[in-house]
């Protein structure tokens, strides 16, 4: 990749930073990404891909595979605390998890198809919305056009904080973990407070369902994890003894089969605890991610273009307990997500302080550039 290259990424990078969109709203990025190729002449674009998404597709001369290299376009709901020249100019929105280096590390890739076009197949640069919602693949994937961009292979990366630079982090099997957001609704009945005899609230079963909740994965084999992370009771009147309440709890696992076994013990703990105490109970899921899974194929794929880079890497033993929608894809194709060391000193990921590292943008480029050359020079 060029020295001028580089510095051409890094000025895309810090434009995306300054105007980040969150999850479904990210049209005027991908109208900026749009102009970005259009001087590079692709094949085809494919715009509103699940929403505001954007495919951009590279094809060889000769018949071959079809390799998809994605990226996720949407930013957090996070104020930034940075004092730099391209910190977020919308209040309340920011990149703090990377997701506009790995727009630029994309954008690279796509200046080297450009320069040197490939022999055989496509290569298709997938621009995905909603990944921080973990809705954007799945709309992705339902999408009519995606038959029109259906990969043999996928292939993504997350840039690791608490990583060195430019180290290359990889596993095979379960990389990431799969989660989802529940919510348990208990209704009861109000009353006044003096005489809370009358109604019938839900305080005594919310208590008992956070607790029973959190200590259900101990009766688990494999990892798995219950996290409360918010409940209400009632509204703030002080004459009223309440009667609803509302428990939200994000549940983990490294595989789907466990997520599936730790969603019933959940299902099951709710609906004995409200029967107990004579309430009615509701259930809701949000945000569902699958376990992203690497193809040993696809791995080898990584593990050999960060060999010929003579990158560092570092094989993982346990996937990483965050989530990433990428997983989705995992039933559709042979799929590989890696991770790229950014830096040991580096802001952790969703912090406020986080700002993606320029330098290792030319480090993404290129083993995306190599194993795009693997499977199809």
């Amino acid at each position: 990749m060029k020295k001028s290259d580089h510095q051409i990424l890094t000025k895309f990078r810090k434009a995306l930073h300054q105007y980040p969109e969150l999850s479904h709203q990210e049209k005027e990025t991908t109208h900026f990404i749009k102009d970005f190729f259009e001087p590079l002449k692709p094949n085809e674009m494919i715009e509103n891909l699940g929403g505001h998404g954007l495919a951009i597709i590279f094809k060889g001369k000769e018949n071959g595979p079809r390799t998809l290299f994605r990226c996720e376009l949407d930013a957090l709901p996070i104020h930034e605390e940075l004092n730099t020249n391209h910190k977020s100019k919308l209040e309340g929105k920011s990149h703090t998890c990377g997701h506009d280096g790995h727009m630029a590390i994309i954008a690279g890739l796509g200046l080297c198809l450009a320069d040197k076009p490939l022999r055989k197949g496509e290569v298709v640069l997938l621009f995905q919305p909603a990944e921080e919602t973990g809705e954007g693949a799945e709309k992705v994937i339902k999408d009519k056009n995606f038959a029109k961009i259906k990969p043999d292979f996928a292939f993504a990366l997350h840039n690791l904080p608490g990583y060195p630079k430019h180290e290359i982090v990889l596993k095979k099997g379960a990389f990431a973990a799969a989660s989802k957001g529940m919510i348990i609704t208990l209704k009861g009945k109000t009353s006044h407070a003096a005489h809370p005899e009358d109604g019938n609230s839900p305080t005594e079963a919310m208590a008992k369902l956070m607790v029973g909740l959190q200590a259900i994965p101990q009766s688990l084999s494999s990892f798995s994890l219950i996290t409360v992370i918010q409940a209400e009771l009632g509204e703030i009147a002080f004459g009223t003894s309440p009667g609803k309440a509302v428990v939200r709890a994000t549940l983990r696992s490294y595989d789907d089969e466990t997520m599936t076994l730790l969603t019933t013990y959940a299902e099951q703990l709710s609906l004995l605890i409200t029967k107990e105490y004579k309430l009615q109970c509701h259930i809701d899921y949000t945000e569902s991610f699958a376990s992203t899974v690497n193809d040993e194929a696809a791995w080898e794929y990584v593990n050999e273009a960060a060999k010929s880079l003579k990158l560092k890497t570092k094989h993982i033993r346990n996937p990483f307990r965050w989530s990433e929608d990428f997983g989705h894809f995992s039933a559709y194709t042979s799929t590989m997500l890696f991770g790229l060391g950014a830096g040991k000193s580096q802001p952790q990921l969703h912090e406020p302080t986080y700002d993606f590292p320029d330098d290792i943008i030319p480090t993404g480029v290129k083993i995306f550039e190599t194993i795009a050359a693997q499977i199809h020079q």
